[in-house]
């Protein structure tokens, strides 16, 4: 229920050549401590740049969040990408949307996210390629220490190299 296809450090670590050896023509990204810091209105570093490599390479992008429009649309308009909002993971709700919106096969695509119990399980759940970020920053409030301590016997160690099953 917890396969991980690729784990990586940050998403800027994740390469067009590593996409294409699993097939991967589009991606299905988390938001928050994905692409920046929770609630945080601006890309982390590098996610501009890795964006404009993805594009450039032909990689179809969405962000799919289980967050509401208001925190959602103006990131996803900043950085030029679709988006489904409220994509109730780890339910296949947002991932459908997201898949008929990019025009992929399910074999295409791979979700890429920080955490256990929406983003990995989700793709589990779908039978699609996972590929795991660690967190940009860790958050603080009570219901995310804990769901963070209940996701630390499934995640992988800390990488010096991706991890590519």
């Amino acid at each position: 229920m917890f396969r991980i296809t690729i784990a990586l450090n940050t998403i800027c670590d994740l390469s067009p050549a590593l996409l294409r050896k699993h097939g991967i023509k589009g991606l299905l990204l988390d938001l928050d401590n994905t692409l920046t810091t929770h609630d945080n209105p601006k890309p982390a570093e590098g996610v501009m740049e890795w964006i404009e490599t993805m594009k450039n390479n032909g990689i179809k992008l969405c962000i799919v969040s289980n967050n509401h429009p208001p925190r959602v649309k103006p990131f996803a308009d900043m950085l030029g990408l679709d988006f489904v909002c409220e994509g109730k993971k780890p339910l296949s709700k947002g991932f459908r949307e997201a898949k008929e919106r990019m025009g992929l096969q399910w074999s295409e695509l791979s979700v890429v996210g920080d955490q256990i119990f929406t983003d990995v399980l989700g793709a589990n759940l779908k039978r699609l390629k996972c590929v795991f970020v660690f967190p940009i920053e860790h958050e603080t409030t009570l219901f995310f220490k804990f769901k963070r301590k209940m996701e630390i016997p499934f995640l992988p160690k800390k990488l010096t190299e991706p991890i590519d099953e």
